[in-house]
């Protein structure tokens, strides 16, 4: 199991899965997939949801209840533990988050494609220390530092986007109950270890459970309870079920959802035709993350950086065409965004496909560069 907790393995399953997904869309078996995706499972009258959105929902919450621990790692003794620590970051962050949206929205306008502008904001944290693991041997540990905290912290947005805009027709009670199924999970997370290890165990599931299902009723996207009980589980314990979870969230959670996600038929338009629901979320992604961020982190580090260690631009122009590589939470916004609209959803999750392909490439070409640029000047670099 210990291939799947690295970060080359999954990456690879990630872009097989994508390809795979455009493949089976666009070829015979792509109506009945979609008919299969479409089945409602579950208790008939009580809760059932379509194939679909048991992944997209409901399996997708796994991989926010990792991310969201490794959040909290961060936030109380990793690299954002001090404002001082997450500054820098952060302001880079928020030029990869700004300048995307600057750039769909100048595409796009007050037109029909308009409510995919969170699309583009997002960065795949695995795929992109994946590719960082594969082809980033030499390059100083400051690096993959800020391309984490930066990762991290753009999560966070991601999250907040997904709460915010997309939730709809508030249920209060659900919500409220959910939120103290939360409480009562973080208090009974804290009494693991001792005689009644297994009994809490099975309760703690039996919560986690209740929570999903009350957000998803709630209105609130469920992969929100995912982030809740990740936050609020005692660290310990969060940190050895993510490590128990984190083979399962690399070979089946997320090539599941990038499959699924993924199958959406290639319009057969010119390149030209396609909406800016497609080349505003490629050019966000492409353009808008790498520069962005560049930018942004530049002059972080010249305003908000005395007393630490700076990145030259070209480690930044690296780090953010990794940024670039959306994926994940870019397909999930995309999904979300244009819930109504399935021709422009299929455009913009082509849009993310191609961008992040696009930035794959780009991040590909420049972290190699500076690598060898840092073992050809810094032979303490090499291995």
């Amino acid at each position: 199991m210990s291939v799947l907790r690295s970060a080359r393995l999954p990456a690879a399953m990630l872009l097989g899965a994508a390809a795979a997904g455009l493949a089976v869309a666009n070829s015979p078996l792509g109506p009945g997939m979609q008919d299969v995706l479409h089945l409602e499972v579950g208790a008939p009258g009580l809760f059932t949801l379509s194939i679909h959105h048991w992944i997209a929902d409901g399996l997708l919450a796994l991989f926010f209840f990792a991310v969201a621990v490794e959040l909290q790692v961060e936030l109380t003794r990793g690299q954002l533990n001090s404002a001082r620590k997450a500054l820098q970051p952060a302001i880079a962050a928020a030029g990869g988050v700004l300048l995307p949206i600057g750039i769909f929205l100048g595409m796009a306008g007050g037109g029909p494609s308009a409510p995919g502008w969170p699309v583009p904001t997002a960065t795949d944290i695995a795929f992109a220390l994946g590719v960082l693991a594969v082809v980033g041997r030499g390059l100083p540990s400051s690096v993959r530092v800020f391309l984490l905290a930066l990762a991290i912290l753009d999560d966070i947005v991601g999250i907040v986007l997904i709460a915010v805009l997309f939730t709809t027709g508030i249920d209060a009670v659900s919500l409220l109950a959910a939120l103290a199924l939360v409480v009562v999970f973080g208090v009974l997370s804290r009494q693991l270890g001792g005689p009644r290890h297994v009994l809490i165990s099975v309760v703690l599931v039996v919560l986690a459970v209740m929570t999903w299902v009350l957000v998803s009723r709630s209105g609130v996207h469920a992969t929100i309870a995912g982030v809740a009980l990740g936050l609020a589980m005692s660290q310990g314990p969060a940190r050895r079920t993510r490590h128990a979870l984190e083979p399962w969230v690399n070979a089946l959670v997320l090539p599941l959802f990038a499959f699924t996600a993924a199958l959406v038929v290639i319009p057969a338009v010119p390149l030209t035709d396609l909406s800016p629901a497609f080349w505003g979320v490629f050019a966000g992604l492409v353009a808008g993350k790498p520069v962005g961020i560049a930018v942004f982190g530049w002059i972080a580090q010249r305003t908000a950086g005395a007393g630490t260690a700076r990145l030259p631009l070209a480690d930044l122009l690296a780090v953010g065409a990794l940024g670039g590589i959306g994926f994940t939470v870019s397909l999930l916004l995309a999904e979300l965004a244009f819930a109504d609209q399935p021709a422009l959803r299929d455009q913009a999750t082509l849009g993310v496909l191609a961008g992040s392909l696009t930035s794959l490439v780009l991040a590909v070409m420049l972290v190699s560069w500076r690598a060898w640029h840092y073992r050809k000047t810094t032979p303490a670099a090499q291995p």
